[in-house]
């Protein structure tokens, strides 16, 4: 206990000094100053040397606050309050909250506090030039109290607990925040409320709950340090939040990045939904420019300096064109990306074990300057256990009534209640679906009895996203009228498992929960490949154990993201059809002079995400195979397809690329290809002709794509062609010559050789891969592939469906199978079997 009066620093310890600055300070010292505070200092000192930028400022510390209480008398008081605390009854957890606030903000800080405060600041005014001359005109009675109350450099004040950015648990969030604070008097003030909100509701309730899990934890131990921090002006700029992990799947690669207009308060309490951008750190680190996805939020509001008002801050609308354009640019993505990539680094280095990192960034509106404002560890995937997946899967379908942003991958299910006002929170029933337009921390004692959370608002770094995650349960944000579609009672199930849109359902739909074990897995000669057309899926895929992508299909980009014909887009002034043309002008609103670009843009993102998630291994890429009637159904398309009366044997693959009707719409193809390549240095990316009929064929391909800036052999470039029709196989010497590799498929082959339509019920019984003249004509072009020297492996359900035909294909020494994610660990388990009987 505290029984003398502290000494400053520059008289005694540090462990003894009322106020530290944060070049003082590092991560040794969280129990001086908390985990926000000992992480501003760490990064000041170790980082800005790599070019990380951090506003500084100084901190008062745990020893402090422990003063103020012990010299007042205040923890016998607080201990006695809270010894019969019952979180389960919400008016005893306010009542208690209010009395200590209370306690606390009624009791003064001592004076060698409040002067300690005072003194800092007004250093902190004089580095960031603050003018308190004319003060000097006055007597030195009044000089003094004239700087105190004259300085005006405006300031951020933060709690930063002593138990904040555990490894295990992030108390972050759990204190206030004051931003925009200025003045002596008002930093004071600020400083003081930080004390009292140790005691809020939800901190309370949050310490208590981690102490019920942890025996060596005392919830009385943890002090509070108040951060004082020169604000960055993004009230004129924008800010946001970012992870240097995917938030939902866990995966490493990729760091997340959020951003909105105005100080970053809106993106952090999921008051708006912000811009999110991808970047992947592997090939960020090597100097490319590896932007993955980009994808626009709302940005209806944003917070900004309540200047000549009565408050600090205030939200106003953002003007519609700033919402429909994006808030940073590509550059400044790529330098908050790298930033992640250094905090990551340093703090993994730090740790001694890998350490995703949390960050909040701003950016200054008169310098045009970025700043780190705080960087903790990510506290949800990090703490995962990593050799085991977990598959949630509906059994059932229903009526869609909102949608929004998936957070979770999981699906939840129960009555719901929807709640507008925090203060109607003991309405809410445990095993309830709460649905509401946003949360904060004040409403975590319902969210950990919730079977699901849906909100209106936030993006997938809001407080109710990263809440959900922690407490593992599913939430869907950002549904823009949740709370309008869904009525208190109904039973409603909640899907975060099908793809980055979560979706309600009206009733209870049921659904399984699949789990396996991914650890002591045998490896095998032949490679095993996954299919995966959708680039949403691909990071969460990316956990199952396996050699690469052996299928990706453009054809699934192209419809569902892409969803206008290339040469609608290249020839937008000559379309016919005015309605189809304005609503091609909505869907590229962001591209007003160059259409094509869009194009090029979702396929690289998309082509890029799924290559990020499985890099380095191969990712085969097959280029467009639409038929000329699925052409024709994308927007646009009519203007520009032939009627065919056979299209599954028609204007389709190889054919298309090189013909002077269609080349200018592939070259968007090769160019997206190109960009991933190069500009995001994704080089285990292989392009893949479909439906090549001839060796000219495939010539031909080879020179429009070298036309577009793809020339096999450069920058490693391998070029690979499927196997789906006699003539590759008959020609498999000659295709040698051309391609690096084949894929098979076997659904063409099979019809083709077979003589019959695949989509027709009347011949659907004789359709079998099993069959023996599709048998040898499969053996025939491994062997050739082997003789040449060329890679060949098969993509469909064949090996998956029949043990038999898998025994087959690796009797005959194929290189891969590819396979349905589902279809993987099964195939696997089965390979290796096979191939270990093969031995003896």
């Amino acid at each position: 206990m505290v029984s003398t009066a502290p000494e400053q620093q520059s008289k005694g310890s540090k462990e003894t000094a009322l106020v530290l600055t944060f070049e003082e300070v590092g991560l040794a010292d969280l129990a001086l100053v908390g985990g926000k505070n000992s992480s501003l200092g760490e990064m000041i000192q170790q980082l800005a040397s790599k070019g990380v930028n951090v506003p500084t400022g100084f901190a008062t510390t745990a020893y402090a606050y422990r003063y103020f209480i012990e010299k007042a008398g205040l923890e016998d008081k607080l201990r006695k309050l809270f010894s019969d605390l019952d979180l389960n009854d919400l008016n005893n957890l306010r009542e208690r909250g209010k009395q200590a606030r209370a306690m606390v903000m009624n009791t003064p800080f001592p004076k060698e506090l409040d002067d300690a405060i005072a003194e800092a600041y007004l250093k902190l005014c004089e580095k960031y030039g603050s003018n308190t001359e004319f003060c000097k005109r006055f007597g030195p009675e009044y000089q003094e109290m004239c700087e105190r109350f004259s300085t005006d450099l405006d300031v951020a004040v933060r709690s930063s607990a002593t138990a904040e950015d555990l490894p295990d648990a992030s108390f972050a969030g759990q204190q206030e925040t004051y931003l925009n604070v200025q003045g002596v008097k008002g930093v004071l003030e600020a400083c003081h409320k930080c004390f009292a909100s140790l005691f809020t509701d939800r901190a309370i309730s949050y310490r208590h709950q981690y102490a019920e899990k942890r025996e060596d934890f005392d919830e009385f131990s943890v002090a509070l340090s108040v951060g004082v921090q020169k604000m960055v002006r993004s009230d004129l700029a924008t800010s946001g939040v970012m992870f240097s992990i995917d938030t939902e799947t866990g995966f490493k690669n990729a760091a997340l990045i959020t951003a909105a207009y105005g100080l970053g308060e809106n993106v952090v309490q999921g008051a708006v939904n912000p811009d999110e951008y991808f970047v992947f750190k592997p090939t960020l680190k090597e100097g490319k420019r590896p932007i993955l996805e980009k994808r626009l939020g709302s940005k209806e509001i944003k917070m900004v300096y309540d200047v000549g008002g009565s408050k600090l801050t205030k939200n106003v609308p953002v003007p519609e064109p700033q919402r429909n354009q994006y808030c940073i640019t590509d550059d400044e993505i790529l330098t908050l990306g790298k930033w992640a990539c250094i905090i990551e680094d340093h703090y993994s280095a730090a740790r001694g074990k890998e350490t995703p990192m949390d960050i909040e960034w701003a950016k200054d509106g008169i310098t045009g300057d970025l700043f780190i404002v705080q960087a903790r560890p990510e506290t949800v995937q990090s703490q995962k256990a990593g050799n085991v997946i977990r598959n949630f899967k509906l059994k059932g379908t229903g009526d869609v009534v909102s949608r929004g942003r998936a957070v979770g991958e999981m699906i939840g299910q129960g009555k719901a209640r929807v709640i507008l006002d925090v203060h109607k929170i003991d309405e809410f029933k445990e095993g309830e679906v709460l649905v509401t337009n946003k949360t904060d921390p004040d409403w975590e004692p319902i969210m950990k009895k919730s079977s699901a959370i849906v909100t209106n608002q936030g993006g997938r770094t809001c407080h109710a996203a990263i809440i959900a995650r922690e407490m593992g349960i599913p939430a869907i944000v950002g549904c823009g009228t949740a709370t309008s579609d869904v009525k208190t009672g109904e039973e409603i199930t909640v899907s975060c498992s099908e793809g980055e849109e979560g979706k309600v359902y009206k009733g209870m739909i049921p659904f399984e929960v699949e789990e396996t074990q991914i650890d002591n897995l045998p490896r095998t000669k032949t490679k095993i490949l996954m299919n995966v057309g959708n680039p949403e899926e691909a990071f969460g895929l990316s956990s199952i154990p396996c050699d690469g992508i052996g299928l990706a299909r453009f054809e699934f980009i192209i419809a569902n993201h892409i969803k206008a014909h290339p040469l609608a887009l290249i020839h937008f002034d000559k379309l016919e059809d005015e309605s189809v043309k304005k609503e091609i002008a909505k869907l590229t609103a962001l591209y007003p002079d160059n259409k094509p670009e869009f194009f090029v843009d979702k396929l690289a993102h998309g082509i890029g995400t799924i290559a990020a998630a499985f890099y380095p291994n191969p990712v085969v890429v097959r280029m467009s195979d639409f038929k000329s009637n699925e052409y024709a159904n994308l927007l646009g398309g009519k203007q520009f397809e032939p009627k065919e009366e056979n299209p599954m044997i028609g204007w389709r693959g190889a054919s298309r690329y090189y013909d002077p009707n269609y080349a200018e719409a592939y070259g968007l193809e090769c160019k997206a290809l190109k960009r991933v390549r190069d500009e995001m240095g994704l080089t285990n990316v292989i392009p893949m002709i479909p439906f090549c009929r001839t060796p000219a064929e495939g010539r031909k391909v080879l020179e429009t794509m070298e036309k577009f800036g793809l020339k096999r052999g450069e920058n490693g470039l391998q070029v690979y062609v499927m196997c789906e029709i006699p003539s590759n196989v008959i020609l498999a010497d000659q295709y040698s010559e051309i391609f690096d590799g084949f894929s098979i498929g076997s659904n063409d082959l099979t019809q083709l050789t077979l003589g019959l339509d695949r989509d027709s019920s009347l011949v659907a019984h004789i359709f079998d891969e099993r069959n023996k003249a599709v048998k040898d004509m499969v053996q025939m072009v491994i062997e050739k592939a082997k003789k040449n020297n060329r890679k060949i492996g098969i993509c469909g359900q064949a090996p998956s469906d029949y043990p038999e035909f898998a025994r087959f294909l690796v009797e005959l020494g194929i290189d891969s199978i590819s396979l349905n994610p589902d279809s993987v660990m099964k195939t696997l388990l089965d390979i290796a079997k096979l191939e270990e009987s093969l031995k003896k």
